[in-house]
């Protein structure tokens, strides 16, 4: 098969099993037919996007590049849509599939006790959103990626809110929708502005040279599009809709947080790069934002019990790693991060929702003593957390230690890196302390609930998913040499444990410190006196401080508009049409008072008719009107 359809198969596959299951009503409320009909759709998407792959490490020439005229104009095209395999999208294709696959087979067990039609309404949406996201990762340009953009926003609004019955979830899934629909319309300006300007929405190098041309309007198209990042990809203070979208079920969760909805802002940044780097005065403000969501959203972690909620402010954190690299102008660290961080991420919600699924609660202190009862699931959740953490021979350890040496990287050039470097840096040791709280409290120690002491593993269709990632979370790093080929980037790499820089020794310092940090305080029962201290402060964190501004902020807001809104429409819209009418009803009776019913009266009014047009004639024909 030729690159081209691969790639269509990689997208469209998934495409065309969503429309099967919505709009052929039987099959899907069959439930187990659609879910695994489903489950081949991701099975074929994967598969291409491995062949691809294959072919495309063993020639870093490989690939394809397909646009249809969408709207063509007066022998031009004003926009186009197709495919753009390169080594960017194939490799991102096989990450986004492999992860997709994972989750779904993974729920064939963890919802099975879903009712048939609602099964195969969960797995229909599955399928749309492997689509989106395969769509956006192979967009050609900006505004088929857009297209693709809103679909992902809508499949995870449909999969945040699986459970529309229960409130919680309902409104986690609006909350989500609305705040992406807020940043978005930053790429929509966006796109108009780059359209306006030069007639374009690609990121080829024509185009940026061509926005650099066209006056200012560059750096505000950069800013317009990282608006839409910040919202999709969950940086501060947009990150609010998050954590709260854990109240979809936990196979959802890993779907967000590893390689599809939050991921599509940061595959943004690496695919448009071009524009964002012409545009070099955003690249520092983008790094601080990223460096700031970092360490913010990894206090707000250290606090949580919600096992899910800690994984969720954890992605947060993570994102800020790679939004952090990207505004440094190392493309490589952040895409490099963000491969590692979809095995890894998706691991670590898998395997919370096999213990979820045992224990029947989100909270870490209704565990404890799950070691014992499940082996392979504390194994898998330690690997997991050892690669987020950084933790040496781990794949998070290699492209966390990119990030790094990136950022100390970027403080020679601009003095703004030093802050997002040192959040990064102090970031590494809170990420190590609370993914081992994590671990402690929950898998060690003894039962802390009935069910917990009667936990049990779950069977293949979650041992497998939880097991190939597994292993790509340990082996993924070592394989960053053959991403610095698909990726062409040009910055100097290193992935010897061997080779070890001083900052790379700092970081391995901090996570080791961190994990010691939690022994004492969460084993050992250390340090009790200052928890107790700061409780208040962990409370006032834990229960949402910055959703409290934006609540405040939206509904002084709301107030303030609707207020203007309600005088504009009494006063003006009503004011107007109210005058109207009573001009229409006092002429009315003006007119009504010359209606005597009398023929006498009547007769005159002709008569004097007749003189003055008799009169007027006779006036136009002397003076010439």
């Amino acid at each position: 098969m030729t690159a081209v359809q691969l790639g269509a198969i990689a997208v469209l596959t998934p495409l065309f099993v969503a429309v099967l299951l919505l709009v052929v009503a039987p099959l899907r409320k069959s439930g187990r037919w659609a879910a695994w009909l489903s489950v081949a759709g991701a099975l074929a998407s994967f598969g291409a996007s491995v062949a691809l792959l294959v072919q495309r490490v063993a020639d870093p020439s490989y690939g394809a590049s397909l646009a249809y005229q969408w709207i063509p104009a007066a022998g031009t095209t004003l926009a186009s849509v197709g495919l753009e395999l390169d080594g960017i999208s194939i490799s991102m294709l096989a990450i986004v599939s492999l992860v997709a696959l994972c989750v779904q087979v993974f729920s064939l067990e963890y919802l099975s006790d879903e009712s048939p039609k609602s099964f195969g309404r969960y797995f229909a949406y599955q399928s749309l959103f492997l689509f989106s996201m395969q769509g956006l990762v192979a967009a050609p340009n900006m505004l088929q990626l857009f297209l693709c953009w809103e679909l992902v926003g809508l499949s995870s609004y449909l999969l945040i809110g699986y459970w529309y019955r229960k409130p919680a979830a309902a409104r986690a899934a609006v909350k989500a929708f609305w705040v992406t629909k807020l940043a978005d319309i930053g790429l929509v300006v966006g796109l108009i502005l780059q359209f306006t300007a030069v007639r374009s929405f690609g990121w080829d190098p024509e185009t940026v040279a061509a926005l650099e041309e066209s006056g200012r309007v560059l750096p505000f198209v950069a800013a317009l599009y990282f608006l839409a990042v910040m919202g999709k990809s969950a940086q501060f203070p947009l990150h609010v809709w998050l954590p709260d979208a854990m109240e979809g079920p936990t196979p959802v969760s890993a779907l967000l947080h590893a390689a599809t909805m939050v991921a599509a802002g940061v595959y943004l940044v690496v695919r448009a790069f071009p524009i964002f780097a012409a545009a070099d005065s955003v690249l520092p403000i983008i790094s601080v934002i990223g460096g700031f969501t970092a360490l913010f959203a990894a206090i707000v972690a250290v606090v949580q019990t919600d096992i899910k909620r800690v994984l969720a402010y954890s992605t947060c954190s993570q994102l800020g790693y790679m939004i952090a690299a990207l505004g440094a102008g190392n493309v490589f660290a952040g895409y490099f991060h963000l491969g590692t961080h979809a095995f890894f991420k998706a691991l670590l919600f898998l395997a919370a929702g096999s213990v979820i699924h045992a224990v029947h609660s989100n909270d870490i202190f209704d565990m404890g003593g799950l070691r014992k009862k499940m082996p392979f699931t504390t194994v898998v959740f330690v690997i997991g957390a050892a690669a987020l953490a950084g933790i040496p021979l781990f794949s998070g350890f290699f492209s966390k230690d990119q990030i790094l040496e990136a950022l100390m990287e970027g403080t020679h050039h601009n003095p703004l890196y030093w802050f997002s470097f040192l959040a990064c840096l102090v970031t590494v040791g809170l990420t190590a302390y609370y993914m081992a709280r994590v671990v402690f409290i929950a898998f060690f120690g003894e039962p802390s609930s009935e069910k917990a002491a009667h936990a049990h593993e779950g069977g293949w269709a979650m041992v497998v998913p939880l097991a190939a990632l597994a292993l790509g979370a340990v082996f993924l790093g070592y394989a960053g040499g053959h991403l610095v080929v698909l990726t062409g980037t040009h910055h100097e790499v290193h992935f010897s444990i061997t080779h070890l820089t001083a900052v790379g020794g700092i970081g391995i310092l901090l996570a080791l410190g961190g994990i010691g940090v939690s022994w004492q305080i969460d084993v050992r029962g250390a340090g009790q006196g200052l928890k107790t201290a700061l409780a208040p402060v962990g409370d006032f964190i834990r229960y949402g401080a910055v959703d409290r501004v934006w609540v405040f902020t939206y509904r002084q807001l709301v107030e303030v508009l609707s207020t203007a809104i309600s005088w504009f429409d009494r006063y003006v819209v009503d004011g107007v049409m109210n005058a109207v009418a009573g001009s229409t009803i006092l002429l009315g009776e003006r007119i009504r008072a010359l209606q005597t019913g009398r023929v006498n009266d009547y007769m005159l009014a002709v008569i004097l008719g007749v003189i003055l047009l008799a009169t007027w004639s006779q006036v136009y024909a002397s003076v010439g009107w």
